[in-house]
């Protein structure tokens, strides 16, 4: 028995949180397991009515589950950052999930907009630290010429260059970036892990050529848990190369490392490599703890309720979800459908199909219980 948070979260997230649950179902069925699903009013409708992101009720609630699977999350009539940061963020700090986990492949009957790359050129993971960085909320702004203005400038520039510096600037903002030894061992030491089941090659991203004081910790890190997987290969690619490389080969990445935001950054250009955002999951993940899995996309509001919003995305993360629970038969099972659907046509409009959410959901739990 594995007991499960549904999460819809707002716009099209119920839909395609419902569709995923109807595969997930057909894959529990046929792989001889139990799903408890246990549903969690959390989202911008009981935000706007009562005030509260995340109860304690919530956590408590959320704590005796296995698992999150989470639908999507923004509201056009809440300012944008307030559901993000007191929901989505709030969760993946609270269970500490420190691993985000991108897998970037193409699967076949999937255009990619990479000219003459196959699904054997495009299969590699991100794994993307996810806790720290510039995401972890150390940061201010200020107006006018007050005094507190001026320290911080002082601080941030006059001390690190040595010079008195008197600004007139009218507004100051500043974010602090801030990464720990255990916290990039631990999610360089996973991604070496995964390399070393796959194809045994393991790429480092950052920027330690300009920001050498974080990332220059970054690199020493990943070069002393390399020492521990010999028969890893290792390379060190700046961002601004990776995006380049992404492109042009795709298939020299086996397994990514990379620190928060330039993981933020490089998993959507992934998203594209693989045939967009309506094929790209997620996985929050603490191997030690509850993980979340969720679609990358957003909320699309304007098509809430319409029935027609691509499900795959969804899922696939419904895939990763049972992975991570270690049903690996059921979760081979599942992507082998979304594949299934595409070569079929069994798709969504955005894919060139006349399909609803709900009917490609329907389907693919069929071909789960039929093996085929």
């Amino acid at each position: 028995m594995h007991r499960i948070a549904a999460i819809g979260g707002d716009g099209i997230g119920p839909e395609i949180i419902s569709a995923g649950r109807t595969v997930l179902d057909a894959a529990s069925e046929r792989f001889n397991f139990a799903i408890d699903w246990v549903d969690f009013d959390i989202g911008s409708e009981r935000y706007l009515k009562t005030g509260e992101l995340l109860t304690d009720e919530d956590i408590s609630g959320l704590e005796t589950c296995d698992s999150i699977y989470f639908g999507a999350i923004g509201d056009d009539r809440v300012r944008p950052g307030i559901l993000e940061k007191g929901i989505l963020l709030a969760l993946r700090f609270h269970f500490d999930q420190y691993i985000n986990l991108r897998p970037i492949q193409l699967l076949h009957g999937v255009q990619t907009p990479l000219a003459n790359k196959t699904p054997d050129d495009i299969n590699f993971l991100v794994v993307r630290e996810n806790t720290e960085d510039f995401y972890v909320g150390i940061g201010s702004r200020f107006r006018g010429a007050e005094k507190r203005s001026l320290e911080v400038i002082r601080n941030l520039y006059s001390v690190k260059f040595g010079v008195d510096a008197e600004s007139d600037a009218e507004e100051v903002a500043y974010q602090i970036g801030l990464i720990t030894r255990e916290g990039s061992e631990r999610v360089i030491r996973y991604a070496f892990e995964r390399a070393n089941e796959r194809n045994k090659k393991c790429s480092s991203v950052d920027k330690a050529n300009v920001l050498s004081d974080i990332y220059g910790l970054w690199r020493e890190v990943f070069t002393s848990v390399s020492k521990g997987y010999p028969d890893v290969e290792t390379e060190f690619t700046f961002v601004d190369a990776v995006t380049m490389w992404f492109v042009k080969n795709p298939e020299w990445f086996d397994v990514v490392v990379t620190p928060n935001m330039f993981g933020d950054i490089i998993t959507d250009l992934g998203a594209m490599v693989q045939g967009g955002l309506g094929l790209a999951p997620g996985g929050n993940i603490n191997p030690d703890g509850i993980s979340m899995f969720e679609p990358i996309h957003g909320s699309a509001p304007k098509y809430k309720g319409m029935n027609i919003a691509n499900p795959l995305a969804t899922i696939w993360a419904g895939s990763l979800l049972l992975e991570n629970l270690g049903e690996k038969e059921a979760a081979a099972a599942v992507l082998k459908g979304i594949e299934s659907s595409i070569l079929a046509g069994h798709v969504t409009k955005d894919m060139g199909g006349a399909q609803s959410t709900s009917s490609v959901g329907d389907w693919i739990a069929a071909q789960i219980r039929t093996g085929a």
